[in-house]
This record gives C-alpha cells, sequence and structure tokens, in this order.
C-alpha cells in the first residue's frame, strides 16, 4: 500500500518542525479548543493590541468598534466555529475572532477612584488608588475581594469595584 509512505513523509515534516499534527482532526488555534469546553457565559480578556468587534461571525460584516487596549476583560457570551461573541465592559456586544482572546484573567475598575488595599479587609491601610477605567490582572478572589495587579502595583480591591473574572 501506499499509506507507509505517506505517513513516513508526515511524521519527517512533523518532527523536523515543519507542522502540526493534529489528532482526531481538531486544527482549530488553541483559544477556540479551550473555549469549547467552557460553559457560557465566561470571562476573557483581549490578548493583542488591536482587535476589532464585528457586526457577525465573520470578516466579512462590518466592524462595530477596533479596541486598541490589550487584556481589557471581556464576557463571551456565545460561539460560532472560530469566533465568540463577546460584550465589554460598556455592554456593547459583537464578535471577535477567538484567536484575539485569552483566558488571561483581568478586570476594569468601574466607579470613582478605588482603594487598592494591603489585605482583603475594609479597614486595611491603602496601598494604591486605582482610577475608573484602569485594568489589571486578576489572582485569589474571595470573599468579596480580589489581588489586583497593575503593571506591578498590587493590592486587593473589592469586586463590587470591578468588572471582569
Amino acid at each position: 500500500m501506499k499509506i507507509r509512505p505517506l505517513l513516513a513523509v508526515v511524521l519527517s515534516f512533523v518532527v523536523a518542525g515543519g507542522g502540526v499534527l493534529a489528532v482526531g482532526g481538531d486544527i482549530r488555534p488553541a483559544a477556540a479548543q479551550s473555549g469549547d469546553e467552557v460553559e457560557l457565559p465566561y470571562w476573557a480578556s483581549i490578548s493583542v493590541d488591536r482587535a476589532r468587534m464585528r457586526k457577525g461571525p465573520s470578516m466579512d460584516v462590518p466592524v462595530l468598534w477596533e479596541y486598541r487596549r490589550k487584556d481589557l476583560p471581556v464576557k463571551v457570551i456565545a460561539r460560532h466555529d472560530l469566533w465568540r461573541k463577546v460584550e465589554d465592559p460598556d455592554g456593547a456586544q459583537g464578535w471577535m475572532a477567538a484567536r484575539l482572546l485569552s483566558r488571561t484573567r483581568t478586570a476594569i475598575v468601574t466607579g470613582g477612584i478605588r482603594p487598592m488595599r494591603e489585605a482583603p479587609k475594609p479597614g486595611s491601610a491603602v496601598a494604591y488608588r486605582a482610577e475608573p477605567g484602569v485594568v489589571g490582572r486578576i489572582t485569589d478572589c474571595n470573599d468579596g475581594w480580589c489581588r489586583f495587579d497593575v503593571k506591578g502595583r498590587k493590592g486587593w480591591i473589592e469586586t463590587a469595584h470591578i468588572w471582569g473574572d
């Protein structure tokens, strides 16, 4: 049979680093594959410096918004192939290519200037103050508080003062 020579060519191509061998036929980007396992809605963040939100799940439909803010949190509310319908912090909804999104946990400060405290307690010392619209990465969320990191400046912020995961 001619299968063995073809298999040898495919294996040598993959071993040489020239391609990707997909078991089971799933050759979608990692961002699209991992999103399929997550229940909707879920939080994501923009993983690139420029991302376009479109009216529908296709490159052929009009652009609604262009985002120039890496790590901006979005809520994924629907899926269609390699596209995700998202909602931004202002409530605008549209479609983005899954490759533009990440599961990195981020949030944006809402309302007024918010204290970032040294400990997750209302009376704890204020380490920093964050203005509305500041985006940071979050970790360790519990009991109404999240550890909030804004370019290396870290503190605890109340979850009622942020929008995001």
